[in-house]
């Protein structure tokens, strides 16, 4: 039975599809540290997540498997190999703007709106009709299958690190959590946090950096940055030759006054830290203001480090790590966190993205290097190593035969800045759910999946378990 019709048996089961798509997004599955109990681990929305779909999976015959709250399974098939699916069920806050309550899982022009539409819930409960579709039509498979279940994705992958020091390692797999066609190389990724060693002789300016902070997360471009000075001297020049910056910068900004000290605030643009010139570093801005006024010693050394070694420079080309690849392209380097107070000194958190064939560790000795050199240290260096799956392995090679079978287009093969589940199995993709010309609306307000594009993915999901499987 290999002349399957899988669209006409996703369309057979729409209605239920949808049904339980909304079902799934209207539980609240955002992190909550403040409730974590060792039954729910992550807060309890997103451990009824968790138990949604399990008791879901046991209804419907699936063998199934809570792995002590921090993740779990659902499985079919039968042989010693073990192809995974790994999915999440976790989703970031929902914030503020919804045109209707994001939990509602409404239904307009076609599309499911809530938050985890499309990341990851809309995807996850299309790998389940799949399995289920196949589980359905009895068909033969030599290899057993297991959706993963993930609920701390969108934090720290506490779940997947759980995971499999208990459970075995899938042969092979993909997470249905990004872009078809097919992500089969991301690039590796680097916390870093580079520590300012205080001068030792304090020289005064006539302008004292008192406090600079912009950013809060390493791989966010920050859109906000506030520093405050003390002048000693003519605050009308300072502040005439902020705003004459600002506006020279098209930027919006502006100060107020504190006694004899100025708060200076600049605006950015967010981006994501995978391309960080689709932002504006309004950290950047501020610091290549502070550089050009006459501060004290430390100030000058925070804000000097900042313009001479990272402002305004994404591929590294000012730490020496500038580096590129025919896989993943360019190392992007991202300051996504900065922090400086005049009696305590000040730290820079950075998030840089290697290419698969980057050596991480001679870039580690240059970022060292110019870290010493500029009165810093190196006091953090964390990197998930770059992934990557060749062309020609047997997964990939599946993957483009069922998603050109079902889309009639091209299986082009994608690599990304970011990273998905899929880097979590030795040999896994990413693989959908957004379809190409989609516009990605993850994480943003009003987040949705069209009900159109969730039952091509269960089709295509369908197909590629059982041409893996079978």
């Amino acid at each position: 039975m290999t002349n399957i019709n899988w669209l006409e048996e996703v369309e057979k089961r729409k209605e239920a599809l949808i049904k339980d798509t909304q079902e799934f997004l209207r539980i609240k599955s955002v992190l909550n540290e403040e409730e974590a109990t060792p039954v729910a681990p992550f807060g309890k929305g997103i451990e009824e997540a968790l138990q949604y779909l399990l008791h879901k999976g046991k209804n419907d015959g699936f063998t199934t498997k809570n792995v002590d709250h921090y993740a779990g399974h659902i499985e079919h098939g039968q042989g010693d190999e073990l192809v995974g699916i790994l999915c999440h069920v976790d989703v970031v806050p929902e914030g503020d703007g919804w045109t209707d309550e994001p939990y509602s899982a409404s239904i307009r022009d076609g599309k499911i709106f809530a938050r985890g539409a499309i990341d990851d819930k809309g995807p996850t409960m299309a790998a389940y009709y799949a399995l289920k579709i196949v589980k359905e039509l009895e068909l033969p498979l030599s290899k057993r299958v297991r959706i993963i279940i993930g609920t701390d994705e969108e934090s720290s992958w506490q779940c997947v690190d759980h995971y499999f020091k208990k459970e075995e390692m899938p042969t092979m797999g993909f997470a249905p959590d990004a872009d078809f066609p097919i992500i089969y190389a991301e690039k590796g990724l680097g916390d870093i946090r580079l520590q300012m060693r205080k001068a030792q002789t304090e020289t005064a300016g006539s302008v004292k950096l008192l406090a600079f902070e912009s950013g809060r997360r390493l791989n966010m471009v920050p859109d906000h940055a506030k520093a405050t000075v003390e002048v000693d001297g003519s605050m009308e020049e300072t502040s005439h030759a902020f705003n004459c910056y600002i506006e020279e910068k098209g930027l919006e900004g502006g100060y107020t006054k504190e006694g004899n000290a100025l708060i200076l605030s600049i605006k950015g643009v967010s981006a994501h830290a995978m391309e960080p010139d689709n932002g504006k570093n309004a950290g950047y801005y501020l610091a290549e203001f502070l550089h050009s006024q006459a501060l004290d010693a430390n100030g000058a050394a925070f804000v000097s480090f900042v313009s001479e070694k990272l402002a305004f420079d994404s591929r590294g080309k000012k730490l020496g790590i500038a580096f590129k690849d025919d896989i993943t392209g360019d190392l992007t380097v991202n300051t996504g966190v900065f922090s400086y107070n005049s009696s305590t000194g000040g730290t820079l958190g950075v998030n840089i993205r290697f290419p698969v064939t980057c050596d991480i560790e001679v870039s580690r000795e240059k970022i060292k290097a110019a870290a010493e050199a500029g009165g810093f240290e190196l006091s953090k260096y964390e990197v998930a190593p770059p992934h990557h799956v060749p062309q020609d392995h047997a997964l990939i090679q599946s993957l483009q035969k069922v998603y050109e079978e079902q889309t009639g287009e091209k299986a082009e093969l994608l690599s990304i800045g970011g990273g998905t589940y899929a880097r979590s199995l030795e040999a896994g993709v990413a693989f959908g759910a957004l379809f190409p010309g989609r516009e990605d609306v993850a994480h943003q307000k009003d987040e949705y999946i069209f009900i159109e594009d969730l039952v091509k993915a269960t089709a295509i999901y369908a197909q590629a378990i059982y041409e893996l499987a079978k």
